[in-house]
């Protein structure tokens, strides 16, 4: 059951997240119902409470800034390669993606791409820079 695609993009949400089938991914407070099923389609290496080591991708919901200090903590669990997708609602002025970007870059991570990921979330991917991998 994929989801309908959201914004601009016709391709699917999980293409556009870049999920690859047998992928270790964790998701970390995404209320979004359908999300998780949708991952089910593609992997079955889905952990939902804390990331396991060598994790791909991570994606982490957050409503306000502090749960953004974790950061450095889920950046010990993805691989030299992954990424840590935050997503945050939109439209809000008390959660920014400029907000994001600047906790990402207080722990070391850059922000490479936004994305709609779905009518009520945005979600910005966050990776370790090139040097450091």
């Amino acid at each position: 059951m994929p989801s309908a695609p959201v914004g601009y993009s016709k391709r699917s949400r999980l293409d556009k997240l870049g999920v690859q089938p047998g992928m270790r991914v964790a998701v970390l407070g995404v209320s979004e119902r359908d999300f998780v099923p949708e991952l089910k389609q593609r992997t079955s290496e889905i952990a939902a409470a804390r990331p396991r080591q060598d994790t791909a991708l991570i994606f982490f919901a957050v409503e306000s800034p502090a749960p953004l200090r974790r950061l450095a903590t889920l950046q010990r669990s993805i691989r030299r390669d992954g990424a840590i997708w935050v997503l945050w609602p939109k439209g809000q002025k008390h959660i920014t993606e400029d907000m994001i970007r600047a906790a990402a870059l207080e722990h070391g991570l850059v922000d490479i791409k936004v994305v709609a990921f779905s009518e009520r979330l945005s979600g910005l991917k966050l990776v370790i820079p090139v040097a450091r991998r």
